[in-house]
């Protein structure tokens, strides 16, 4: 059997900003790892696409990994921004160079529609972090993200599969190409890793139903992904959708085109994660206009809570 991340629920972790200013929040980034690893995440992924890792400084990004070691035990996925070899290298290293041994992987996305291409930047990346004398333990561990949104790329599943089973050092995929559910019920027949999907869980009960062995995403109220996943575990479909099914207005609104990184975080503010729910630009801002259907939907979802509470005592 290959190595494989672990299932269950993968929090993408938020980069918090203060204020005016835009320097990264360490307080409220710590507080907010905290949460996911007391709510059951069994890891996180750090610079990621929400993370807003395209628009940190190398010395925010080291700032942002620093204070994530130290405020939680958990594994973690570290996200890569560069789409060509050598810029992927670079930030792998000095990621390495931060968190050591604490990195279970590295998310590397796909970067070109030939799987040949693909295979050949993975074992690339592979074969030089195996040649660095500083670390003993060999080539880096990565999870293939294939999310055509951000990375402009789309790959066939046949195609991406391919590139899994040449490449025995990546132990995770990370599905998040429209129709999900049908990618990871090929994927999942294809491979002997772990699938994860993402985009907000807004597909999760039929990722799970397709042979999904989790979510690896963000959305303001983790504890509803970590329910469902546990639901589905210890009793199928039904626990499942009971336990998602009244964040689901929430997520939608949450998954909204252009503006669902900023809702979520203005979402995370409100909830006390978050001191400030700015963005970077070119994100754009919470329009105020919605925040008469956020604190509607927020309400119904800390009410969903309190009853997520109660059944698991």
């Amino acid at each position: 059997m290959r190595e494989t991340l672990e299932p269950g629920v993968w929090g993408v972790v938020a980069t918090p900003f203060a204020g005016s200013t835009q320097d990264v929040d360490t307080d409220s980034l710590a507080a907010l790892v905290e949460h996911y690893e007391a709510i059951g995440a069994v890891g996180l992924t750090v610079l990621g696409v929400f993370g807003e890792a395209a628009s940190l400084a190398p010395e925010e990004r080291a700032l942002v990994l620093e204070t994530v070691v130290e405020s939680t035990s958990l594994p973690l996925v570290v996200g890569i921004t560069a789409l060509a070899t050598r810029p992927a290298l670079e930030e792998i290293r000095a990621a390495r160079a931060v968190a050591g041994d604490r990195i279970a992987a590295f998310m590397v996305q796909v970067n070109s529609p030939n799987p040949d291409i693909v295979t050949g930047h993975l074992h690339a990346i592979h074969s030089a972090t195996a040649n660095e004398s500083e670390h003993s333990d060999g080539g880096v561990k990565m999870v293939l993200q294939d999310y055509p949104v951000a990375s402009g790329v789309s790959i066939s599943t046949a195609a991406l599969a391919n590139v899994v089973q040449r490449s025995d050092f990546v132990v995770a995929v990370k599905a998040e190409a429209p129709p999900t559910s049908l990618a990871i019920t090929e994927l999942s027949a294809a491979v002997d890793i772990s699938v994860f999907g993402g985009l907000g869980g807004q597909c999760l009960l039929d990722e799970l139903a397709a042979g999904a062995a989790g979510a690896m995403t963000g959305f303001s109220f983790p504890e509803a992904l970590v329910a469902c996943v546990c639901a589905w575990r210890e009793s199928g479909y039904d626990a499942a959708r009971n336990a998602l099914q009244p964040f689901l207005p929430l997520i939608n609104f949450e998954q909204q085109a252009r503006i669902a990184l900023a809702v979520r975080k203005e979402l995370l503010r409100e909830r006390g994660f978050l001191a400030d729910s700015a963005v970077r630009a070119p994100a754009a801002s919470f329009p105020s206009v919605l925040r008469d259907s956020l604190r509607t939907h927020l309400a119904e979802a800390e009410t969903a809570l309190e009853s997520l509470a109660v059944r698991s005592h």
